[in-house]
């Protein structure tokens, strides 16, 4: 009985999981190729498993270390360097002679080869050949070309691409001889080649040759329109452009007329890692071998047009008659492999603060002089490890000191039945769940410093004498706590504020006896606050853009010049605190209507026969009744402004130069765009808490001071 069980079990093929973010063709492809090589061998079976592009890098550094991982994965080599140094991949095998030039160096890391290529991308010129006859070779001509094809009031542009990516802007500073890092292997900004880089893109936006402020979806708009004849992006392009009707083509980009370099954009590898904890390594390097062979690499050629990186398929007749394959393989001998450093990660956030300056007029020197105190600060090194028993003595005397402080104060509660404790019980549980772990969580991990290796090191309050020492910057600069912290108090106030006062105001005149169709008004006023807030927040930033928003829209028609709302702290934060009083003014209005239908109609008739006028009414009869239920929503409402994340990084993102950014932003910064540093960030989100009870307390006893006054 057990036997045939058994011979089962033996000859079943052992399985392989590997995790990729593709779509459409691209994972049909993969898919067909999985099927390929598990009908080729009875040995192992591969199983796909696709996980969101976004989720895919957090995903593999939190389950390889834990032996749940993949076998192989697949992700852009960028967070090689991280990778390799946290343990999570394993070597690849010998490499045979088989891929393009610069694609297996890029998978190299301290003289290992960790990764096997299967596909690139880079940028490259994409035109509107009923616009363009052909595309310009170098900037000059580019420069030549463009006043006859721009009209920014009639919303028509020379070329459209993310200039305020830095990710876009990298052919240009390589190409003006630029550098990404010194000769020691450190980032830098601070460069002649890259002055002069962004002086060249601050003229074609002073000049009206490109868009403001474009996004993505914007830059497809407007070369899908014929609205732009030129566009810089990558192959994902093409997928969003109209299959029909419109004449484009791709070409490399220009070469750079002031040095004779070409434009050279970042080469990005999409490769196939082996993880170090595969449990069967020999099924996961039998299928490595499989998928990145030349015969696959046709394959996913053919059927999803991939920019495979074996050069054999660029020889097949199907493919070498394919333009745009043509076009971006000759687009990536310029290419330059990004660095897979991890120090790459903290040159982005200053790199395009410098960027974003010099479009928005600012000195290009200037702003890349700050963009570099900006990486030194963000490279400081951790704070010194300490020894766990003096702060574990300090936690114990404090949560002792905690207890007894409680057990003073006389709130412990009465020994009362088992049956109460019974019903009180799944409310303790979720809120001990949900509530005070994350919390002792986050007050734990503050007293470490995560590594990038993966590992922890304790160093005490290390953290916390950093940020309120502001070590590394001036308090007045926006990376400073104390900077933030004022920003963040000002938003709260001011959103409060306005909050309460639009609220009451709207509350009172639906309840006047003279307005006609009031419920129609009341259900016009709460859709605000049942929209999802992120959804509101993109409209808003849409409404506020600097050539397209309906905001300056409305300002042109009116005769006034546009704003640029984004470009000072004045205006930045004008723009948040409209989207968010939009949104939370209906909280207050609905907490007012409520309390104005209990307050007896008697007490203003008596008022009125008094001889009260109506603001007199308001201040001695409404107002005093308002009070008491207007507290609480306006500590709750506090608190929801105080942490109010979407609105911040949604609209403004902290611009200009993070100005705008307030406490959970930055935290949310020092966690995910600042190499993980998930103590800072855990030290950070205890000072806001701390914060935050301080302010409950007080709006406590205030409440009761009230109430016992009354």
């Amino acid at each position: 009985m057990l036997a045939p069980l058994l011979a089962v079990l033996l000859t079943a093929p052992r399985p392989v999981t590997l995790w990729h973010s593709y779509r459409a063709q691209e994972a049909e492809a993969l898919q067909a190729l999985a099927d390929a090589f598990n009908r080729s061998q009875s040995r192992y079976a591969l199983t796909l498993l696709a996980i969101p592009y976004d989720a895919m890098a957090a995903k593999v550094s939190a389950a390889i270390p834990r032996g749940h991982g993949p076998d192989l994965f697949i992700f852009a080599h960028e967070r090689l360097g991280g990778w390799a140094e946290a343990g999570l991949l394993a070597p690849a095998a010998s490499l045979p002679d088989v891929f393009l030039p610069g694609m297996a160096e890029a998978l190299a890391w301290r003289g290992r080869q960790l990764g096997l290529p299967l596909a690139f991308k880079t940028l490259a010129l994409f035109y509107n050949r009923a616009l363009v006859a052909s595309p310009p070779r170098t900037t000059d001509e580019l420069l030549a070309l463009a006043p006859a094809l721009s009209d920014p009031a009639a919303g028509r542009f020379a070329l459209a691409y993310q200039s305020g990516d830095f990710y876009y802007h990298v052919p240009w500073l390589l190409g003006f001889g630029g550098a990404i890092f010194d000769p020691a292997g450190r980032p830098e900004l601070d460069t002649p080649g890259a002055v002069a880089s962004l002086r060249f893109v601050a003229r074609l936006a002073r000049r009206g040759f490109i868009p403001q402020e474009a996004s993505s979806a914007l830059v497809t708009q407007l070369f899908a329109q014929g609205k732009a004849a030129l566009a810089v992006n990558g192959p994902w392009f093409v997928g969003e452009l109209p299959p029909a009707g419109l004449p484009w083509a791709v070409a490399p980009l220009p070469i750079v007329s002031a040095t004779g370099q070409p434009a050279r954009p970042f080469l990005t590898v999409e490769a196939l890692f082996r993880s170090a904890r595969a449990p069967d390594p020999e099924g996961a390097r039998a299928a490595a071998d499989f998928l990145v062979s030349d015969a696959s690499a046709l394959a996913r050629a053919r059927t999803a047009r991939q920019l495979v990186a074996n050069r054999a398929a660029y020889e097949d007749p199907e493919v070498a008659s394919d333009p745009v394959l043509t076009a971006f393989r000759a687009a990536a001998r310029d290419a330059v492999p990004m660095s897979s450093s991890p120090a790459m990660e903290l040159l982005w956030e200053p790199a395009q603060t410098a960027l974003r300056a010099a479009l928005r007029g600012d000195d290009p020197a200037a702003a890349l002089a700050a963009g570099e105190r900006q990486l030194r600060a963000l490279s400081l090194p951790p704070p010194p490890k300490a020894a766990p028993w003096a702060s574990l003595a300090v936690v114990l005397l404090a949560g002792v000191a905690i207890v007894l402080g409680w057990h003073r104060s006389g709130r412990v509660p009465e020994r009362g039945s088992a049956v109460a404790y019974a019903f009180v019980l799944p409310a303790a549980v979720a809120t001990v769940a949900l509530v005070l772990l994350p919390i002792l969580f986050s007050v734990g991990l503050s007293a470490f410093h995560h590594r990038p290796d993966g590992g922890y090191d304790f160093v005490g309050l290390g953290n916390f004498v950093d940020i309120l020492a502001s070590r590394g910057y001036a308090p007045a600069e926006p990376l400073s706590f104390y900077f933030t912290l004022g920003v963040t108090l000002l938003w709260t106030a001011v959103n409060v504020a306005l909050h309460v006062t639009l609220g009451v105001a709207l509350a009172l005149l639906l309840r006047a006896p003279w307005l006609r169709l009031s419920g129609v008004f009341r259900v016009l006023l709460i859709v605000p606050w049942a929209v999802p807030n992120y959804i509101t927040a993109l409209i808003w930033k849409g409404m506020f853009h600097r050539q397209f928003g309906a905001v300056n829209g409305l300002l042109r028609a009116l005769g006034l010049p546009s704003v640029a709302w984004f470009s000072h702290f004045a205006t930045s934060f004008a723009a948040d605190v409209c989207t968010n009083v939009w949104l939370g003014f209906p909280f207050m209005m609905v907490v007012t209507l409520g309390v104005l239908s209990a307050i007896p109609r008697e007490l203003y008739d008596a008022a009125a026969l008094d001889g009260a006028s109506p603001f007199q009414r308001f201040r001695h009869v409404t107002l005093p009744l308002l009070r008491p239920a207007l507290l609480p929503a306006v500590v709750l409402g506090g608190v929801w402004t105080f942490n109010m994340f979407n609105v911040i990084w949604l609209v403004s993102g902290g611009e200009p130069g993070g100005e705008t950014d307030i406490l959970i932003s930055q935290a949310y910064r020092w966690a995910f765009a600042r190499q993980a540093r998930y103590g800072y960030a855990a030290a950070y989100s205890v000072i806001l808490f701390l914060i935050l009870a301080a302010y409950a307390l007080f709006a406590q006893r205030l409440m009761a001071g009230r109430e016992a006054r009354a």
